[in-house]
């Protein structure tokens, strides 16, 4: 039998979001000592991350020893794919600048690419593993390109992806993918990270979709106030699938650490942000809500070409990254 442990969206930082109450980054050091205990409680083989190790590309050295230093202490190998939060701009071509990147160049972490599957072996058993990161184009282009893969030569197949991918739809405003969306899929096993919220487990024709939700709690979103942040361990034996949902013990109850006043600010704000956007389109001219978004939009009503789009995006990440580490220009 080979038993893995799953987490995502850890968002480590030095820095309290303005909707906790508690001291954040001592909780979230707290809650990854309790994942360490559970790897080693539950003998895990390997350890999954479905991406957003971090806050931001690079935070402080200070933060990133804290926490590196327990990541050190995992003793099984960690496999890892990268989120938007890891990176410069939405761009995956940043992440050798990124402090995820430097984890990997360590050896903290072994990073997936894209079409490559590692097979991994333990009784007998063998698995293909493969994985996603996120990129600018997610939930935008065919799904099929980001979530499908083929299984191969292997008793399970498992991939990871950090996309929006969802149960149900969210509407039309937000780019995301519906699960109904990629059953062409052969992988016996899709991990999602990037959707704070997760969704319950979900099996269909023997293909399962797993999200535990992120590890930490940064919005006021109702949900989010009563979800108690979770990890999955997964058992897999031959053609065997099992797996279970490890709520954390260290997580505490969502009004005890969560702002609820500023639920009421953040209702008010999306509501001028709806009529403004309503105003914009209603003006003909509508770009998105981020600069990246601005410029997909106006390459398509410009009918420029994808290497001017790619090459606006390129200079919008090492902006991005100058400002982040101080060593833009004035």
């Amino acid at each position: 039998m080979m038993r893995l442990l799953f987490l995502t969206d850890t968002h480590h930082r030095g820095t309290s979001p303005q909707n906790r109450l508690d001291n954040f980054p001592a909780t979230q050091r707290e809650k990854l000592l309790e994942v360490v205990a559970l790897i080693e409680k539950h003998k895990v083989d390997f350890v999954l991350h479905g991406g957003d190790f971090w806050d931001n590309p690079f935070p402080a050295l200070n933060v990133c020893g804290e926490i590196l230093e327990v990541y050190r202490t995992i003793s099984v190998p960690i496999y890892a794919i990268a989120g938007n939060h890891d990176l410069y701009g939405h761009n995956l071509g940043t992440l050798h600048r990124t402090m995820l990147g430097f984890m990997a160049r360590l050896g903290l972490v072994q990073l997936l690419r894209p079409g490559v599957p590692i097979y991994l072996e333990k009784d007998g058993m063998r698995l293909q593993l493969t994985g996603q990161s996120y990129h600018y184009d997610i939930d935008r282009r065919d799904p099929a390109l980001d979530y499908c893969v083929r299984k191969e030569k292997c008793h399970i197949a498992l991939h990871m992806v950090h996309g929006l991918l969802t149960d149900r739809s969210l509407g039309s405003i937000i780019r995301h993918t519906v699960i109904d969306k990629i059953l062409a899929t052969e992988a016996d096993l899709t991990l999602a990270g990037h959707y704070h919220l997760g969704f319950p487990p979900l099996e269909i024709n023997n293909r399962h979709f797993l999200n535990p939700g992120a590890l930490v709690r940064v919005n006021n979103h109702p949900r989010e106030i009563s979800r108690r942040p979770a990890v999955i361990l997964l058992d897999l034996n031959g053609n065997d699938i099992n797996y279970r949902c490890l709520p954390l013990l260290s997580a505490r109850p969502g009004k005890e650490v969560l702002d609820r006043k500023q639920v009421e600010l953040k209702m008010r704000r999306e509501e001028r942000l709806t009529d403004f956007v309503q105003e914009v389109k209603a003006a003909g001219e509508y770009y998105g809500l981020n600069l990246e978004e601005m410029v997909a939009a106006i390459a398509a009503k410009k009918t420029l070409s994808p290497a001017v789009r790619e090459e606006a995006l390129r200079r919008l990440s090492l902006a991005q990254e100058d400002f982040l580490t101080g060593e833009g220009g004035e």
